[in-house]
């Protein structure tokens, strides 16, 4: 759990620390607003995203299943600046369990609300899924915009970075090329 004081006390000696009056009209509040915003932004830490999954039996589900432009807003952990985009979730189900649209939604929503890395949230929310649903394959792929990478140097607005966790009968070519060539599909009917 967060302690707020403690964290409001760190904002306010890193604003002293920058050169700048914690006392001034326009800082007076921010160590309390920041933690406040905190408080939502790092929801995450400590939860289990697991407990997010309920599996369902269902007749005939063993067609692909396919969630697109989930979207996530993160913290990397290196430099404490967003990262932000969209989680696009496909799985195959076995022995017709799956699990709902939400509980997906809610994984990335959990995994997605703490420090990290784009990498690592990628290959957690494919593990979760991959763990707690037990399809015949996975396949996460997070599109982001890394602050981290924009705000240092010139002409790096809008980079995009994509990451990719594949399990199970994804692994397979054909199979991956399906599930990817239905990803396009959904996002260019999208734009």
């Amino acid at each position: 759990m967060m302690d707020r004081k403690l964290l409001e006390k760190a904002i306010r000696e890193m604003i002293i620390a920058i050169g700048e009056d914690p006392d001034r009209e326009g800082l007076k509040n921010t160590p309390v607003r920041i933690s406040k915003l905190y408080e939502d932004i790092f929801s995450g830490v400590g939860k289990d995203a697991r407990k997010n999954i309920n599996v369902y039996k269902a007749k005939n589900e063993d067609e692909m299943v396919i969630l697109s432009d989930i979207p996530f807003y993160s913290m990397c952990e290196h430099h404490f600046l967003p990262f932000f985009g969209n989680v696009h979730i496909a799985y195959i189900p076995k022995d017709n369990q799956i699990t709902g649209f939400s509980n997906l939604i809610d994984v990335v929503d959990t995994v997605s609300k703490r420090p990290q890395i784009q990498e690592r949230m990628t290959t957690e929310i494919a593990d979760t899924i991959n763990d707690m649903v037990n399809p015949l394959g996975v396949l996460v792929v997070v599109e982001a915009r890394q602050f981290c990478v924009e705000f240092q140097g010139r002409n790096r607005k809008n980079i995009k970075t994509v990451t990719s966790a594949i399990r199970g009968a994804f692994r397979k070519n054909a199979t991956r090329q399906e599930a990817l060539q239905l990803l396009r599909k959904v996002s260019r009917n999208e734009n």
